[in-house]
C-alpha cells in the first residue's frame, strides 16, 4: 500500500503527416513530411515541461523526440512496444484504394477491429496486449513524474480505452486521434488506490 500520493503525467502525442500523406502505415517506417515537422513544432508550447521523453522506434515518432529532448537536454527512451499496429495488406495504401476494392471490409474494421481486422494484419487483442504491457512498465518506471510519449494514432487509442474502459470493439471508431494530436493522463497512486483521468485530448491549445 502506498502511504503517500504520486501523482504521474503522461501527455501522449501523435505523429505528425508522414512523407507520403495520410495511409494505413502500420510498421512501415516513413519519416515525417516537412508539414509533419511543422504540425508537431507547432504541437509544443514553451511552457510544457517533461522530466522525461517516450517514444515508438519509427521514424515518424523517434526522429522528432529525440530533437526535442536534445533542445531541453531530457532524456529520451526508444519502447519497441509501442510500435503502431501492423496493417497487414493494408500497408502502403489510402482509405480510397481498400474502399474501391473492398469497401466492406474497411468499415467492418472501423465498427468493429476486434472481430474484423485487416487481412494479415495483427490481431488487436495482441496490439492492446503490447501497448499496455508498456504503459504499465512505464507508469511504474516513471512514478512522479511527467512524460511526453511519441507515438501513434492506434497506440493513443489502446491506451485511451484502457484508461476509459472503452471495449476493443469500439477503440477505434470512438476516438478521434489526428495528427500531433495531443492527450493528457494524470494518474494518481495512494493507500486508496490508483486513479487514472484523461484531463484533455486534442489541440495543446487544451492544456
Amino acid at each position: 500500500m502506498v502511504d503517500h500520493n504520486i501523482t504521474t503525467v503522461f501527455d501522449l502525442l501523435r505523429h505528425g503527416e508522414p512523407t507520403g500523406g495520410p495511409m494505413f502505415r502500420g510498421s512501415l517506417d516513413d519519416p515525417l513530411s516537412d508539414t509533419g515537422w511543422q504540425q508537431l513544432n507547432a504541437a509544443i508550447i514553451e511552457g510544457d515541461h517533461w522530466d522525461l521523453i517516450v517514444t515508438s522506434p519509427l521514424m515518424r515518432c523517434q526522429a522528432f523526440a529525440r530533437q526535442l529532448a536534445e533542445q531541453r537536454q531530457l532524456p529520451v527512451h526508444e519502447e519497441p512496444q509501442l510500435r503502431e499496429i501492423g496493417f497487414g495488406d493494408w500497408e502502403g495504401r489510402t482509405s480510397a484504394d481498400i474502399m474501391a476494392h473492398t469497401p466492406d471490409a474497411l468499415n467492418r474494421f472501423w465498427n468493429d477491429p476486434l472481430n474484423n481486422p485487416p487481412p494479415g494484419g495483427e490481431a488487436i487483442t495482441e496490439f492492446s496486449r503490447r501497448v499496455t504491457a508498456a504503459w504499465q512498465h512505464w507508469q511504474r518506471e516513471a512514478a512522479g513524474k511527467r512524460v511526453l510519449v511519441v507515438c501513434h494514432g492506434g497506440v493513443i487509442r489502446m491506451i485511451l480505452a484502457e484508461v476509459m474502459g472503452i471495449p476493443l470493439e469500439r477503440s477505434f471508431s470512438a476516438i478521434a486521434v489526428p495528427y500531433a494530436c495531443r492527450s493528457r493522463i494524470r494518474i494518481d497512486e495512494s493507500g486508496h488506490g490508483v486513479l487514472s483521468c484523461l484531463q484533455s485530448h486534442g489541440s495543446h491549445s487544451a492544456f
